[in-house]
């Protein structure tokens, strides 16, 4: 895996870079800027970026922007969002963007160094890997807006949300203290109810999330 990083903070942006080689993972370039994020990904044409959402001058939302524009140019490149906050607005049009895999975590989670490489390779490989803390504050925007998900029970809009964290089924039914086929039949509800048959062409699961996720704005 080709890894691009787009950090402001030298001592964060280094820690990145120090923890990735030391589990095998080759940063190809960093940047410090929005700006500088295009540059290295058109000259790099890594696998996957890391970005921090406020990047300079102002601080504000510039990194989720460079992103969405870096996969408007580059649809495959995967795209980890790094963060302190949660920007709900950009996070919904960054899901909306086509293209690779895309994750949004909150800088603490890097302390967890099993957990943070193990959300860079789902993503990386076209999956989502979203900090739960993102995932509430999305629903929350959702829930205003209303939609598919009103058919959804409590349980099922819970299953949702632990798929759109990125666990297994596996992982769902270990949170939510139930068997494993008590989650199989919450995801096929949720299919059904979202309306996505099964085909060849499309991922359900990751279409159900995309559908949870993805609010009004």
């Amino acid at each position: 895996m080709r890894v691009v990083i787009a950090e402001d903070h030298a001592l964060l942006r280094e820690g990145l870079v120090a923890l990735l080689n030391g589990v095998g993972i080759e940063v190809v370039a960093t940047a410090d800027t929005g700006p500088g994020l295009l540059d290295i990904v058109t000259e790099h044409a890594p696998d996957l970026a890391i970005i921090d959402v406020r990047l300079p001058p102002d601080f504000s939302d510039e990194g989720i922007r460079a992103a969405i524009a870096a996969r408007a140019v580059h649809p495959e490149l995967a795209t980890l969002i790094l963060s302190q906050y949660v920007e709900p607005v950009y996070t919904a049009e960054l899901l909306d963007s086509p293209g690779g895999g895309i994750g949004y975590l909150l800088k603490e989670r890097v302390s967890d160094v099993t957990e943070f490489v193990d959300a860079l390779r789902r993503v990386a490989s076209g999956g989502t890997a979203l900090d739960r803390e993102v995932v509430t504050e999305l629903v929350r925007s959702r829930s205003a807006t209303g939609g598919q998900l009103d058919a959804l029970t409590p349980r099922e809009r819970e299953t949702l949300a632990l798929m759109a964290e990125g666990r297994t089924n596996a992982g769902i039914a270990k949170v939510m203290v139930v068997t494993l086929g008590a989650v199989e039949k919450h995801i096929s509800n949720i299919f059904t109810k979202l309306d996505l048959p099964d085909t060849d062409d499309d991922h359900r699961r990751v279409l159900a999330v995309l559908t949870y996720l993805r609010t009004t704005t």
